[in-house]
């Protein structure tokens, strides 16, 4: 195929690149297949209208206007490389066109899950403490180090949200014969149900748990919605793991209530990412800290762009995406996350 025949795609991922999210091979195929166009995210609206006009695909979630959206005449979908999704474009307009918005995020699940149930188990046995007090020559022997100790098998589980991260970190957990219960407002009981976890309140949830796990993304009903009072509420002694985006946590209360010896917490994200160095939590005990990191495995990064160069296969035959999730009408232009800054 010529390379003015082929379908033409905007590259506007940042922070990621092309580099990153496609293996050599895969890039290779993608320029093989596609014309391709890199440009800054700010900088879409002012490109030719030519290559507006012909732009099939859109690898990034830039911004998008009413009008650079009304130049885009042959756009088919916007391929979202983060793990959430913006509220940065007209999604109705999208929608009413037929026009796709779709997330590779779920390449995140298996890993993030993965880091947390290993938070877990450190909060549990205190592990990176142990090993800390064994360089320093004031390790415990035996049963002296296990005085705070706890198993996680046979445990009372929440997990707070239930898309593709609360999936993989049931099934990761599913070896330790847990009670699960679950709070989603956003899924019918029967699929819970069908997913061998227990439907729950948040109430429930934050009372009759030894470890919580938060995986639920930022929305416009659920900013900030566990602050002192769910704290207050949880076990003394319980877990608090978050793994999804630090908006959905008031994160003083969190501090707080890990200050006051009521709970122990782990964190994979934070409010302001970097963190700035005099950040109160740094110097929290009881609080194990990762620097966003959960998912960020250049396997996962790789799978990202299989995942659009097969989606992009199948919408050039006129058929749907069927391997990154899209964006659904009733719930997109609710989702509230910020994007990463880095990779």
């Amino acid at each position: 195929m010529s390379d003015d025949r082929k379908p033409l795609v905007i590259s506007a991922p940042a922070p990621r690149t092309l580099d990153l999210v496609f293996s050599d091979e895969a890039r290779r195929a993608l320029h093989v297949g596609y014309r391709i166009v890199e440009a800054d995210a700010e900088d879409i609206a002012g490109l030719p209208d030519d290559v507006l006009r012909e732009a099939r695909y859109i690898i990034g979630q830039p911004p998008l206007s009413e009008d650079t959206l009304a130049r885009l005449k042959s756009l088919r979908c916007v391929l979202n490389v983060e793990s959430n999704l913006f509220n940065n474009m007209p999604y109705e307009t999208l929608f009413q066109r037929g026009i796709h918005v779709v997330t590779t995020g779920q390449v995140f699940a298996e890993p993030v899950a993965e880091l947390g149930l290993a938070m877990a188990l450190n909060l549990a046995r205190g592990i990176v403490e142990a090993d800390a007090d064994f360089r320093a020559g004031k390790e415990l022997w035996g049963g002296d180090g296990n005085r705070s100790a706890r198993l996680i098998s046979g445990a009372e589980i929440g997990i707070i949200g239930f898309g593709d991260l609360g999936r993989a970190l049931n099934r990761v957990l599913a070896g330790f014969r847990a009670r699960i219960r679950v709070f989603d407002p956003w899924l019918p009981p029967s699929i819970l149900i069908d997913n061998n976890v227990e439907p729950a309140s948040l109430d429930t949830v934050l009372q009759n748990s030894d470890f919580v796990f938060v995986v639920a993304s930022v929305t416009t009903e659920n900013q900030g919605f566990l602050g002192a009072d769910a704290f207050a509420s949880m076990r003394k002694g319980a877990a608090f793991i978050l793994l999804s985006r630090a908006g959905v946590v008031d994160f003083d209360a969190l501090i707080a209530a890990v200050a006051s010896g009521h709970i122990v917490a782990a964190s994979d994200v934070f409010p302001e990412e970097p963190l700035p160095l005099d950040h109160p939590v740094r110097r929290q005990a009881g609080f194990l800290l990762s620097a966003h990191r959960a998912g960020a495995l250049d396997s996962a990064f790789k799978k990202m762009g299989d995942m659009v160069l097969e989606d992009m296969a199948l919408m050039d035959r006129n058929l749907p995406p069927m391997r990154c999730k899209r964006a659904e009408r009733e719930t997109v232009a609710r989702m509230r996350s910020k994007p990463v800054t880095v990779n």
